[in-house]
């Protein structure tokens, strides 16, 4: 593809100098010759001279007239008319001069023109719009609040609506997000023949899939009166489906045994009854049959242990039994017991438990005020202490152990503000627990101890995360089907992925590695804030002080990370079918090559596109790039790897009107734009 345009200043620079200086060293020879021939004296020798020098003289007058009054004033139109196209409220930092300033009044009122229809488009869709937010805000609010996972895929099966517990569900997995496939988050076929069969009245269908280590209970759902779309909704299973192979299964395998040794048990003794009334039993038949009753009653007293231990454990399993936070669970309690005053005073280290929530609340809730008398006004301290398979809830307080009188009748005590009003010892029998006071040796302090089943989790909970802008994008099902050839896809309906990568140096094929990655997503023109990749690597070598001083990684930040394979098979999955984007991509592309992972995909490059659009304009690093399409940096994210791949992001945006603008509107055209520009230069910024 051929590309028109003014010429680059350097080009113009060295043309317009080097005619300047073979003009002024030929009028210096002519002269030269001249003055040798005629021999001029006074006046006309000077003439002679300054008419062999004019030309040169004049045309580099003329040059600099130019360069001043006209190319530099076009250079800086174009600049201004870039920014506008990308971004209509930019900033006019370069207003018409030299020959060009007459232009000024014209162009401000194209400019005015532009905006005032702008803002009169804006008023006449005012109420549409105000609907619309209040529409989305309330969605958006209802996302954030429902607890149920949900996810809604158009019919090429792309997800075009997830919720905060769908995120928080899926929390380790890379499959999840906008525009994504849901293959990708859930590879199982019997799950794509489902989503195929969905009646299109709205009737649900259930299936059950493996996802990692869990077992997914799905419910499938086509939308009525929609395009093929589908709604899917999860249940982790995998407690009551390990129930439901593992004890209850055993306990239905017990029931054969159990049934034979019942009956051996009452025949035997049937026979003993009649052998004595008859008194036709001897010595040996007698102990024979006591025998087998002792040794019958003996396997029935252990089949029945075993079913306890098993009702036990599918208690243990309940799905009411659900991991609890110590420090959570503490606050709960408190704000339960009295919400002005802090009753209750965390101690030791925080640990996950399982248990009932409401209900272990209102039970401990409940002695507290039974034991008013016993405990003191200004509070107590709450630890937890692990154990071997459990974890001690305890209460201390300075003072005596609680009688043991006190607690029995406490057990006893109705909990009305649970459902079928259960007593306290139900509850701790729920739990497969209960409830003593001990006496700590040798401090005065006392203390109330509850074991409770513990957890494999570790670690605190994540925080919170601010409510996320993309949950949704409708538009996602307007989109060309997935499959259909990449190449003429037209360049806003394509799934970008902007990366960047910081290394160790800059000499890759001499030893220096990658150290961090960082990713976003832009789907349908949009930029995904918060859907984004940032991982460290441990890169097996000391990262030098200079490469630090650049992007302020050291060794330490880097210590426990994960190995570079590892990492890039992770961002692998993160970017799936989507279009690799980055800033000097021959750079990164070569970080990330090489390493077992294929990046077999289509590449592009601000660097190259800039230059392709603006040949004739300096200054095409991504700094400048910014500056000129008014971007910004946060602080302290610039030379991260995920602070420069979502200024890329937003530069690709920025770039989208001008390619179009000049008909760039597919995939192919840009990438026989991208090589054009890459031919010419090498590549480095």
């Amino acid at each position: 593809m051929k590309r028109r345009g003014l010429p680059k200043r350097q080009r113009l620079i060295g043309l317009w100098l080097l005619l300047s200086g073979v003009s002024l060293l030929g009028g210096a020879i002519f002269a030269g010759w001249l003055d040798t021939h005629l021999n001029p004296e006074g006046w006309q020798r000077i003439v002679l001279w300054l008419g062999s020098f004019s030309g040169g003289g004049t045309i580099f007058l003329v040059g600099l007239l130019l360069e001043r009054m006209l190319f530099t004033p076009l250079r800086h139109l174009q600049v201004q008319l870039a920014r506008l196209v990308a971004n209509p409220d930019a900033r006019d930092e370069h207003p018409p001069e030299g020959w060009l300033k007459g232009l000024g009044p014209d162009l401000r009122r194209v400019h005015e023109s532009w905006r005032n229809d702008r803002a009169r488009l804006a008023t006449a869709h005012a109420e549409g719009a105000r609907s619309a937010a209040r529409i989305r805000q309330e969605l958006e609010t209802l996302l954030q609040v429902l607890e149920t996972p949900l996810l809604l895929c158009d019919h090429h099966r792309r997800v075009m609506l997830f919720n905060q517990a769908a995120e928080d569900f899926f929390s380790n997995h890379d499959g999840l997000g906008l525009g994504k496939r849901l293959e990708t988050l859930l590879p199982s076929p019997s799950l794509e023949h489902a989503l195929s069969q969905l009646p299109y009245d709205g009737s649900p269908r259930e299936l059950l899939a493996p996802c990692d280590e869990r077992w997914l209970k799905i419910i499938l759902r086509r939308v009525p009166g929609s395009d093929g779309e589908a709604l899917l909704t999860f249940t982790d299973a995998t407690a009551s489906w390990s129930s439901e192979m593992g004890v209850r299964a055993e306990l239905a395998a017990m029931l054969t045994p159990l049934r034979q040794h019942t009956a051996s048990l009452t025949s035997a003794a049937d026979a003993l009854i009649q052998l004595r009334q008859r008194g036709e039993a001897t010595d040996s038949l007698r102990d024979r049959l006591e025998r087998v009753i002792e040794e019958e009653g003996a396997t029935l007293g252990d089949s029945v242990a075993r079913i306890g231990t098993l009702l036990d454990d599918m208690q243990h399993q309940g799905e009411r039994l659900t991991p609890m936070w110590s420090n959570d669970f503490w606050q709960a309690l408190d704000e339960r017991l009295d919400p002005e005053h802090r009753l209750i005073t965390p101690i030791g280290m925080p640990a996950w438990f399982k248990g009932d929530a409401p209900a272990l609340i209102a039970l401990l809730a409940s002695l507290v005020q039974h034991l008013n008398a016993y405990l003191p006004d200004n509070g107590f301290e709450g630890e937890v202490c692990l154990g071997n398979k459990r974890v001690y809830l305890d209460f201390i307080w300075r003072g005596k152990p609680l009688p043991e009188r006190e607690l029995a009748q406490w057990r006893q005590k109705t909990l009305e503000s649970l459902p079928l009003s259960p007593t306290a010892a139900d509850v701790l029998r729920q739990h497969a627990s209960d409830i003593w006071s001990l006496a700590d040796e040798n401090s005065g302090y006392a203390r109330i101890r509850m074991p409770l089943p513990a957890t494999e989790r570790v670690g605190a909970p994540r925080e919170a995360t601010p409510p996320r802008p993309e949950f949704h994008d409708f538009g996602i099902a307007d989109l060309p089907a997935p499959d259909e050839e990449l190449a003429h896809r037209s360049l806003r309906s394509l799934e970008v992925v902007a990366f960047d990568t910081e290394t160790t140096g800059l000499e890759l094929r001499r030893g220096d590695t990658v150290i961090s990655v960082g990713a976003c997503r832009v789907v349908n023109a949009r930029l995904l804030a918060s859907e984004v990749f940032d991982q460290k690597v441990d890169p097996k070598r000391p990262i030098p002080p200079e490469s630090t001083a650049i992007h302020g990684l050291t060794d330490a930040d880097v210590e426990g990370a994960p190995p570079l394979d590892i990492v890039l098979t992770r961002f692998r999955q993160y970017v799936s079918d989507a279009v690799l984007l980055a800033h000097n991509a021959s750079f990164d592309m070569l970080a990330i090559s090489h390493h077992g992972v294929d990046f077999d995909l289509p590449v592009l490059d601000t660097l190259l596109i800039s230059r392709a659009l603006d040949e004739a304009i300096d200054g095409h690093d991504l700094d400048s790039l910014a500056k000129r399409y008014d971007l910004t940096f946060p602080p302290g994210t610039r030379h991260t790897a995920l602070g420069d791949a979502r200024v890329t992001a937003e530069l690709w945006l920025a770039l989208l009107p001008r390619l179009e603008a000049r008909g760039i509107d597919t995939l192919e055209k840009l990438l026989a734009l991208q090589s054009n520009a890459f031919d010419k230069e090498d590549g480095s910024a």
